[in-house]
């Protein structure tokens, strides 16, 4: 493994030509800030630290097939340039996200939580004294059973608990993705293969709800207040759930239904539904959240208020998108991803997103209707990187900044 520069390791942002196909176009460069970290295996999970004090943090985990993985958390020097790791131990199965405590005023203590089995939550420490016996290890392993203490473990990170959903067995359904909640830091929700969403309270480390959230897989959950969050599933829907209604769920979206494309699969003239993969909601004006369609190039926009229809579909991507990141700090622009190696920006205020938003959803569809009859919308800038890339992040603290993964590569770009 090994550290990156500086702008060299890409060509930087493209600004992509206005108007019908201008994303196809050249585009001129972007002067741009680049910063490689490389590691020593092929990375998925990734998550920007929030802390104030803890500037050009983030966390990476491996995607090995093989029970024993690994987890790092790297920092940027700013005064070399270079990326370098602080702490590395193991993780047992590949994590399929982590994320650090929505915490950017550093007042509670600095966790680090992953999903994979279980829900796990880490406390890293600046004190080396906190994990006894970890000079002894070779490896920096943690105990996958939460039994007989710190021993094998790396200094500066500490196994605080386990959290299985499952009440009846030790083992629970392997755990697709969980979001922490910002407005409310206690609770955290987990999305499962098992159909289920778990809200926990971390806490005091019990469930605070656990419902049936979809008629197949859920693969992504976020939030979108403190009681209100919503999910995605191989059942082709979005779907908001209100915890304090949590007999009902209003559906926002169906794959199944079209929605004027040619994303869900048919049989016998039925639409089937398409699976959705991942979800983001707008942070910064939460009647709109973004979601992808497995194996598609396509990143679909919706309005809560007006559910079945998109506000707009981006398509300006080559081949499957794999992530996506609101900014932010604006209401109006999105980053996505995909396996055609490109990152994009998007400027969404002319869909009616944004302080340019109309308080109607007729203003909302001519807007789509119109992009759709020009061919679509067109990204603002365009990032070229090495390979697929398979995670994105927005950095909150500093907008300025994006992280991209790819093979064993993390990129953080200034845009």
């Amino acid at each position: 493994m090994g550290g990156g520069g500086a702008a060299g390791d890409g060509d930087g942002w493209a600004d992509q030509d206005q108007g019908n196909g201008g994303s196809r176009g050249g585009g001129e460069a972007k002067r741009s800030e680049i910063y490689t970290y490389e590691a020593g295996w092929h990375i998925y999970g990734m998550n920007w630290s929030v802390r104030r004090d803890k500037k050009y943090r983030l966390a990476i985990a491996s995607l090995l097939e093989q029970l024993v993985n690994r987890v790092e958390v790297v920092q940027l020097d700013e005064s070399t340039g270079d990326i370098a790791p602080v702490l590395s131990f193991d993780h047992p199965f590949p994590p399929t996200k982590s994320m650090f405590v929505p915490d950017p005023q550093g007042l509670r203590p600095d966790l680090l939580a992953t999903s994979a089995d279980l829900l796990r939550i880490w406390r890293i420490t600046d004190d080396d004294a906190a994990a006894p016996g970890a000079a002894d290890s070779n490896n920096g392993s943690v105990r996958c059973n939460g039994v007989g203490g710190p021993a094998g473990q790396q200094p500066g990170v500490k196994l605080c608990c386990e959290l299985n959903g499952n009440r009846n067995s030790d083992f629970c359904g392997p755990l697709t993705s969980f979001d922490w909640n910002d407005a409310d830091p206690r609770r955290i929700g987990t999305s499962s293969i098992d159909t289920t969403c778990t809200i926990w309270d971390v806490e005091r480390e019990v469930v605070d709800t656990q419902l049936i959230a979809h008629d197949k897989e859920v693969y992504d959950i976020a939030w979108g207040g403190a009681g209100v969050f919503a999910s995605v599933s191989a059942d082709g829907s979005v779907r908001v759930f209100d915890l304090r209604d949590k007999e009902h769920s209003t559906i926002i979206y169906e794959s199944s239904s079209g929605g004027g494309s040619n994303s869900a699969a048919t049989d016998g003239g039925a639409v089937l539904p398409t699976p959705l993969v991942r979800l983001g909601w707008n942070k910064q004006d939460p009647r709109y959240m973004a979601t992808i369609i497995m194996d598609s190039p396509k990143v679909v926009v919706l309005d809560i208020r007006y559910p079945t229809l998109p506000v707009v579909e981006l398509h300006r991507h080559h081949a499957p998108v794999n992530a996506i990141a609101w900014a932010p700090h604006s209401s109006c622009h999105i980053c996505t991803a995909g396996d055609d190696s490109q990152a994009l920006i998007w400027d969404l205020s002319s869909m009616g997103t944004g302080n340019n938003s109309g308080g109607n959803g007729n203003g909302n569809g001519n807007a789509a209707a119109a992009a759709a009859a020009e061919g679509g919308l067109d990204p603002i800038l365009a990032y070229t990187a090495g390979a697929e890339v398979e995670q994105l992040q927005w950095s909150a603290t500093q907008p300025d900044w994006v992280a991209i993964v790819f093979a064993n590569k993390l990129q953080i770009l200034r845009v």
